[in-house]
């Protein structure tokens, strides 16, 4: 069938042109943001899931529904190389400078963007061409103190957004990176400037042990945030996800071929687009049949193994691949500890530094005590593929 029309996307972040099994996470964030802008207490939400589930997909939707709202929105990757204040600096200004253009929020603006070059220069943040041409407030998030300073800083951006009648949101993906000191700051911020009843929210996406994180850096982040698992779909909802983009364009597929699908990407919705968008291409005319499914299957493997899970193998060292090899082979996770250690032949406490540096790299995580896990859902399969050949 035509490719142009193809409806599935199959890319980071992208937005599926059918965003199934989600509605009550948007539902969620949608009362949120509304409530907020009424002065009405509210929570933050942290959004949970393993690499390919969507999640940065929501932040981009939630993000939209926040502009909608008329919210000044600031969105951030956290990487693993960069700080939080580097981070934040760009994002801020900009907000406040899109604030500073309403009349009423002038004054506050203004304000907050002293308080912004004083934060900048107690943490010998480099501005470049963000620089703030006003200058510093003295006594104000200057300390040098990450959680006071980011506190004060986010205080006064709420005390811009609600003297201009918005809001300002901050989306943060990949929250994982963030260093336990940031996680923290960001957490005593949010708890303040609710305290305050702010228009100010966070919305943050990660691996699954972000709730554990949240709560070691802060004891009340639990009952700052919300936690939706974002996980695989349901059989149905994965098939909505696949059928309703193909009817929406005036075609079919057959059941068959729609269970076949469902079953093969276990409702992961990244790999429901490539299949989505494999079998449209293989297939010369509706309905969609099992009759491409040979060269749809073999497309999205291919793809799936030289870009998804091939970009993170290439992360690990010779040892540390060695180590996933051997999680791997011990079949479905999750996995003990100390199994792989067995497995490997080695001390368990000789395997720790190895096996902290891997979840370092977002690429296995602890769901409970002693165990781990991949967080790149059927990654096994794929070191089975590549990886074990006899």
């Amino acid at each position: 069938m035509d490719p142009v029309r193809n409806p599935f996307a199959p890319g980071a972040g992208s937005q599926p042109p059918e965003l199934a099994g989600r509605a009550e996470i948007i539902s969620a964030a949608d009362t949120a943001l509304q409530r907020i802008l009424l002065g009405r207490p509210t929570q933050s939400q942290m959004l949970l899931g393993l690499r390919g589930v969507g999640k940065t997909v929501l932040l981009n939707k939630i993000e939209q529904i926040a502009e909608s709202h008329r919210y000044i929105t600031s969105f951030i990757e956290a990487p693993e190389d960069r700080d939080l204040v580097d981070l934040l600096y760009p994002k801020i200004h900009q907000a406040l400078r899109k604030l500073s253009m309403n009349e009423k929020a002038k004054a506050a603006s203004h304000a907050a963007l002293r308080a912004l070059r004083s934060f900048a220069s107690a943490f010998k943040i480099s501005m470049g061409d963000f620089e703030v041409s006003v200058d510093p407030e003295p006594g104000v998030a200057d300390s040098g103190n990450l959680e006071f300073d980011v506190t004060e800083l986010f205080l006064k951006v709420g005390e811009a957004a609600k003297a201009a009648g918005q809001g300002w949101v901050l989306l943060i993906d990949e929250v994982q990176y963030l260093s336990p000191e940031e996680l923290g700051a960001l957490i005593v911020a949010i708890h303040r400037v609710n305290q305050k009843a702010l228009p100010v929210l966070l919305f943050g996406a990660g691996l699954p042990a972000i709730a554990a994180l949240s709560g070691d850096a802060k004891s009340y982040a639990e009952r700052l945030f919300i936690f939706p698992k974002v996980d695989a779909l349901s059989e149905s909802d994965a098939s909505d996800a696949i059928r309703q983009p193909i009817d929406e364009e005036g075609e079919s597929i057959e059941q068959s071929v729609l269970e076949t699908i469902v079953k093969l990407t276990k409702g992961y919705p990244y790999f429901l687009q490539e299949w989505g968008y494999q079998v449209w291409n293989a297939s010369p005319a509706s309905p969609i049949d099992e009759n491409c499914m040979g060269v749809a299957g073999a497309e999205a493997l291919r793809r799936l193994d030289e870009g998804f899970f091939k970009v993170r193998i290439d992360r690990l060292t010779p040892k540390e691949k060695e180590y996933v090899i051997a999680m791997a082979r011990l079949g479905g996770g999750p996995y003990r500890s100390s199994d792989v250690a067995d497995m490997l032949g080695e001390k368990l406490t000789t395997l720790g530094p190895r096996r902290a540096q891997i979840i370092a790299k977002g690429m296995i995580y602890s769901p409970a005590h002693g165990d781990i896990a991949f967080t790149v859902p059927m990654f096994d399969e794929y070191l089975k593929r590549h990886w074990m050949r006899e």
